[in-house]
């Protein structure tokens, strides 16, 4: 209870500038929300249909992984689906390579979508702060400029103990957001790390099956 009264006196006294603050406050916490949930589910997702792919491509059965993939919603299914298409117009490895490399820069933007708005968020709370600071400061002084030279020691330390707090309450906001944010980044890079190794692996398979190989030439016409 004490913490809760002393918070809220420490928010009244930092001025108007705490309200934009807890604003960026508020919108990064629900993009974290987002993101988090969304990329969970995504490397959910993506586990549990690849450990359902992987025996059907280990095992060179085209067809049936042609359905599970495209019978999915994942990123990984999307992907597979993408190279399993381009096949019946080119086994070629390097072909089927950008099919599906065309469908990882797809999903890209989609996983990295919001993430990189923390950092941002993170540098305005910062920049806030100290604006409300400086702004607080100059009021400061100008106060004291016309105060009674006997109160103006006690009037001008006040003033600027409330001043500093726009910039303690924009760290307190920036830092938590660049920690979510280093941690999102770091979830991100392993989604979009494990979706190139499968993209991999599905191509050493293909060749491994001998199902990438060349279409043979066709006779000249007579």
């Amino acid at each position: 209870m004490d913490f809760y009264v002393t918070f809220v006196r420490f928010f009244q006294e930092g001025g108007p500038f705490m309200y934009p603050i807890a604003g960026v406050l508020a919108i990064g916490f629900a993009i974290a929300l987002e993101r988090y949930v969304y990329l969970a589910r995504t490397m959910s997702r993506n586990r549990r249909d690849y450990k359902r792919m992987l025996p059907l491509l280990q095992q060179g059965r085209v067809k049936e992984l042609a359905q599970q993939a495209r019978g999915q919603r994942s990123a990984i299914s999307h992907i597979y689906a993408d190279g399993l298409a381009r096949m019946p117009n080119s086994r070629r490895r390097q072909d089927i390579e950008y099919a599906m490399e065309e469908g990882l820069l797809e999903i890209l933007p989609v996983i990295e979508k919001r993430t990189n708005y923390l950092a941002t968020f993170a540098n305005v709370a910062t920049l806030l702060g100290l604006l409300g600071t400086i702004i607080g400061l100059i009021a400061a002084f100008t106060a004291v400029a016309n105060a009674d030279p006997a109160e103006k020691a006690t009037l001008l330390s006040q003033s600027i103990s409330i001043a500093m707090n726009t910039t303690a309450f924009g760290l307190m906001v920036a830092i938590p957001l660049l920690l979510i944010h280093s941690y999102l980044q770091g979830k991100t890079s392993a989604i979009i790390e494990s979706l190139e190794i499968a993209v991999v692996k599905f191509l050493n398979f293909m060749e491994r099956n001998h199902l990438n190989a060349p279409e043979p030439r066709r006779g000249k016409a007579a």
